[in-house]
Formats: structure tokens, C-alpha cells, sequence
């Protein structure tokens, strides 16, 4: 099993989600974070006045798979999310040791 952890731009979350709905992966967790990379932040004005935004709003999307499922969502993240311009995003992917379903008690690839 995988734990795909994905940073993208929030406006892409919904074609993100449209693309993964039909590969079986019957859940995901979505957190609103915020960040910086290559991007380093931008300059904005308000109200007259220019200050600088360091962070940078992103959602973050964790999706745990079955490792043979891996290629083909990895491969649906990066289209949905793409945009061409910088700030698109990061795919980390971790080992997943263990997973259970509280409810039923259900273990690994059965919890997912």
C-alpha cells in the first residue's frame, strides 16, 4: 500500500477529484494549507498599500492506494493538476505499513 501526498493549486482540486472518481479510489482527505517553493511568494496591494504574501494557499490531498494502483493515479494527479506555470504542485509518495477500517476492523488493502 501507498500514501500519495499531494500539494496542489486549490482551483484545480475539483478536476483533480473528477479524474481520480473513476479508478475505484473511494476516498481522499483534503486539507487547506499554505506554502512556498520555487514561487517564493508574490507582492500584493491593498487598500493602497503593498505587502508581501510569503505562504501561498494550496490544498493538500492524501489518497492511500494499492501499490499496483500507483502509475495510473499518480499519472491522473499530474494531468488534472497541471497548469504550464510554476507553483503547480509536489506528489510525495510514501510506504503505508498498516491501514484499518475502525468500523469493521477491516485490515490493509480490505480497509482502503
Amino acid at each position: 500500500m501507498k500514501l500519495v501526498s499531494a500539494i496542489i493549486k486549490p482551483f484545480k482540486l475539483d478536476d483533480v477529484r473528477e479524474a481520480i472518481a473513476g479508478m475505484g479510489i473511494e476516498g481522499m482527505t483534503v486539507t487547506e494549507v499554505k506554502g512556498f517553493g520555487r514561487q517564493k511568494g508574490h507582492t500584493e496591494l491593498y487598500r493602497g498599500a503593498e505587502y508581501q504574501v510569503d505562504f501561498l494557499p494550496k490544498v493538500k490531498l492524501e489518497i492511500a492506494t494499492k501499490a499496483e494502483n500507483l502509475e495510473v493515479l499518480l499519472e491522473a494527479i499530474t494531468t488534472a493538476a497541471h497548469t504550464g506555470k510554476i507553483g503547480d504542485g509536489k506528489i510525495f509518495v510514501t510506504d503505508l505499513e498498516q491501514a484499518v477500517r475502525i468500523r469493521t476492523g477491516e485490515l490493509d488493502n480490505e480497509a482502503l
